[in-house]
């Protein structure tokens, strides 16, 4: 299954419901955002957490980073690390 983000497809799990979908693509969003025009790291943190309640195991997590990465060409460890560590309120990252 795959929603249109930008030029490309997000790369999604067809079983998981619509809340679940719905946190997944948001975190995909906030990732593009933060490359693109910048963004409140807190949102980065609390979309993350929302997408770890979805996707549980770091092998996963991995795995869907790789073909966002592959799709989009952002890195979504990248902006998960760098809001982690800002020590301001935004963060962007450059693509």
């Amino acid at each position: 299954m795959a929603v249109n983000g930008g030029n490309y497809s997000y790369p999604l799990d067809p079983t998981w419901t619509a809340n679940e979908l719905i946190a997944v693509t948001n975190f995909y969003r906030v990732v593009e955002d933060a490359y693109e025009v910048g963004i409140n790291k807190q949102e980065v943190l609390d979309s993350y957490r929302k997408f770890k309640e979805v996707v549980s195991t770091k092998a996963m997590e991995k795995q869907l980073g790789r073909d966002f990465a592959k799709a989009s060409g952002y890195q979504i460890y990248d902006v998960v690390k760098a809001a982690k560590e800002a020590t301001k309120v935004r963060i962007k990252l450059e693509g």
